[in-house]
């Protein structure tokens, strides 16, 4: 089997229901537009049969390949594997569905022609609930201000990358929301598309609110590894020295103070701003040693189609 141009790594989690009508989609568009390409499904640790579907699939389509992991791990291991896998120049990441549309592929494809390195889609117009909608778009302007990276909809599953980002960068716990901020601080071009959105046709999300509070937390890792990850005590030393200056402001006030300030209230204020600082710095060290390390976050079952070795 030749190398493909195209590799689309789709992780999936319990959706069986759509995998035949979207396989069937990536087919006619690859005919339409004469691409080459492999098909690349992560199943997640489903439970409703799709392992099953994509077996089925590769067993008549060359092109299909699949990983089942033992459990779920999560949609940034899922990415994770599915980029180890992918053979082609050009990958691009999809959700399984259906509310992505593959008619969609041709766009990033003539925008990565410009030289873009990393074309990210942008659900201008979204068919999703607004209690989804609306921490969706704080989150997004957030993100941009935060990190500089001007996107509409940094976590759009839709995404088209060169082979050079996938090899550098490693996802892991949720950092797949991150993507095309961790690309820009590697020096990698970063552009958007507007894309359709469609409702989704089976079964419903995986995704709750809580989320968005785990993705705040990942958006101060990804400041911290982008800008201080190779020089942390730019970062620590800095906070030292201002903890330092408020412990002395609360010792002249402790002293000058009439009445003066109790050693209990003294010994609260000191503790109120040294232990969430201790936690804090504690928890971005973890970080680091997390994004340092070179295992594996997801365990493989099984695997179907061609191998990525195969010539």
């Amino acid at each position: 089997m030749s190398e493909p141009s195209l590799s689309l790594v789709i992780p999936l989690f319990n959706e069986r229901d759509s995998l035949v009508e979207l396989h069937r989609q990536i087919s006619s568009v690859a005919q339409h537009e004469g691409l080459s390409i492999e098909i690349v499904f992560i199943d997640d640790g489903s439970s409703d049969g799709s392992w099953e579907m994509v077996k089925e699939l590769a067993s008549n389509d060359p092109r299909v390949r699949g990983l089942r992991f033992r459990r779920n791990f999560g949609k940034a291991a899922a990415l994770q594997a599915g980029f180890r896998e992918a053979r082609g120049t050009r990958i691009m990441t999809l959700d399984a569905d259906l509310q992505d549309d593959p008619a969609e592929i041709p766009k990033f494809l003539a925008e990565m022609d410009t030289g873009i390195d990393l074309v990210v889609g942008w659900k201008k117009i979204r068919h999703d609930p607004w209690h989804k909608v609306l921490p969706s778009r704080l989150f997004n302007g957030v993100v941009s201000w935060t990190t500089g990276v001007k996107l509409h909809d940094h976590n759009c599953g839709m995404k088209a990358y060169t082979a050079d980002i996938v090899r550098e960068i490693r996802l892991y716990g949720e950092m797949h929301r991150f993507v095309p901020v961790l690309a820009a601080a590697r020096g990698f071009r970063v552009g958007e598309v507007v894309i359709q959105h469609r409702a989704r046709q089976h079964g419903h999300s995986k995704f709750g609110l809580n989320r968005f509070l785990r993705g705040f937390l990942d958006l101060i890792t990804v400041k911290y590894l982008t800008t201080h990850g190779r020089r942390p005590m730019h970062l620590f030393g800095g906070w030292a020295l201002l903890a330092s200056m408020i412990f002395v402001l609360i010792a002249i006030a402790g002293v000058c103070w009439s009445p003066p300030l109790s050693g209990l209230t003294l010994l609260g204020i000191l503790l109120s701003l040294i232990v969430p600082l201790l936690f804090f710095v504690n928890g971005l060290q973890a970080e680091l040693a997390v994004a340092s390390r070179t295992d594996d976050a997801f365990s493989i079952a099984e695997r179907v189609g061609p191998s990525r070795s195969a010539p």
